[in-house]
C-alpha cells in the first residue's frame, strides 16, 4: 500500500512539472505562409519563425495561417472563411502587403470606432475582434512589418517592388508599423517591433544588388544605399540576389534563416511566458 501511495505522489510531482500544450496560430502573409513551403522559396530557408519557435518551446503547437500575398484587409474580408480554430495564443504579421497595394492607412479613431475594411486600422479591428470571440483569454500578440529593400521574386524577376526607403501613393511602410504598434498599445498587447527594435535595418537586409553597371554594363556588386538607383530590367539581367548576397533576408523582403531566427528569438521572449 506505502508502495502504490508512493507511486501515486511521484506520478503527480512529475505532471505537476509537466508543461500544458499551448496552442498557436499564426495569422500572416507569405512571411508566414513560407514557413511551410520551403520550395517557393528556391529552398534558400531551412524553416520559419513558428517553427523554430517551437524547436525552442516543445510545448507550443503551431497552425500556419499565413497567406501568400495577402492584406490585413484580404484577412479581414474573409476572416469568417479561413478556419481559424480556438487557441492560446495568436500572433498577427500583417501590414507590408498592404502598403505595397496602396490600402489607406487610416487612423486610430477607425480602430477603436470599428469603421470596417476601407483603411488598414478597421481591418485590424475586425481581425481582433474575431480573435477574442474564438478565445476571449487568448494572448494576442501584435508583429510589426518589417524594413524592405527592393524586392524581387526569385521564381519570376518580373515580380519586384521596391523599398521601404521611398513612400508608395503617398504612405510610408514605417506609417504601418506605427499602426501595429499603435493598436498594440491601445489594446495592451504584446508587441514585437521588428520595424524599430529587431536590427534589421535597410543596410543588412541584403549584402548587396549585383547589377549593370550603367556606364561600362558589367555586373557590380551593389550596397545600400547605392543600388536605389541603378535600374535593373528583369528581361535582361541576372537575378539580382546570388546566395552570396544574402544577410537578413534572400531577396530585399523574405527573411533568410538568419532573418527568421531574430523574429523567432523576439518571440520566444513573449510566448514562453504563456
Amino acid at each position: 500500500m506505502k508502495r502504490i501511495l508512493l507511486l501515486f505522489v511521484l506520478v503527480c510531482t512529475l505532471a505537476s512539472f509537466t508543461k500544458k500544450e499551448t496552442t498557436w496560430t499564426a495569422i500572416g502573409d507569405s512571411i508566414t505562409y513560407l514557413n511551410d513551403h520551403q520550395d517557393e522559396t528556391g529552398n534558400r530557408i531551412t524553416s520559419g519563425y513558428m517553427s523554430r519557435v517551437v524547436k525552442e518551446l516543445p510545448n507550443v503547437k503551431f497552425t500556419n495561417q499565413g497567406h501568400n500575398g495577402w492584406t490585413a484587409v484580404g484577412i479581414a474580408k474573409e476572416i469568417e472563411n479561413l478556419g481559424i480554430q480556438k487557441s492560446d495564443v495568436y500572433s498577427v504579421f500583417l501590414g507590408t502587403n498592404d502598403w505595397w497595394s496602396g490600402q489607406p492607412l487610416g487612423t486610430l479613431s477607425d480602430y477603436i470606432n470599428n469603421t470596417g475594411l476601407k483603411t488598414v486600422y478597421g481591418a485590424y479591428r475586425i481581425i481582433i475582434n474575431k480573435l477574442k470571440t474564438l478565445n476571449p483569454d487568448a494572448k494576442i500578440v501584435l508583429i510589426t512589418p518589417m524594413q524592405r529593400v527592393d524586392f524581387v521574386y526569385v521564381g519570376d524577376s518580373h515580380n519586384n517592388a521596391w523599398g521601404s526607403y521611398k513612400d508608395k501613393n503617398g504612405q510610408m511602410l514605417s506609417q504601418f508599423a506605427a499602426a501595429v504598434n499603435n493598436i498594440g498599445r491601445y489594446e495592451h498587447f504584446k508587441i514585437v517591433d521588428l520595424y524599430n527594435k529587431s536590427g534589421m535595418e535597410l543596410k543588412t537586409l541584403v549584402k548587396f544588388k549585383r547589377l549593370k553597371d550603367p556606364q561600362t554594363g558589367a555586373y557590380k556588386n551593389y550596397s545600400y544605399p547605392d543600388f536605389k538607383d541603378i535600374p535593373f530590367n528583369p528581361d535582361t539581367d541576372e537575378y539580382p540576389y546570388p546566395a552570396e548576397a544574402i544577410n537578413d533576408t534572400y531577396d530585399g523582403l523574405h527573411p533568410s534563416d538568419k532573418g527568421y531566427q531574430i523574429i523567432a528569438d523576439m518571440l520566444v521572449k513573449i510566448i514562453k511566458k504563456y
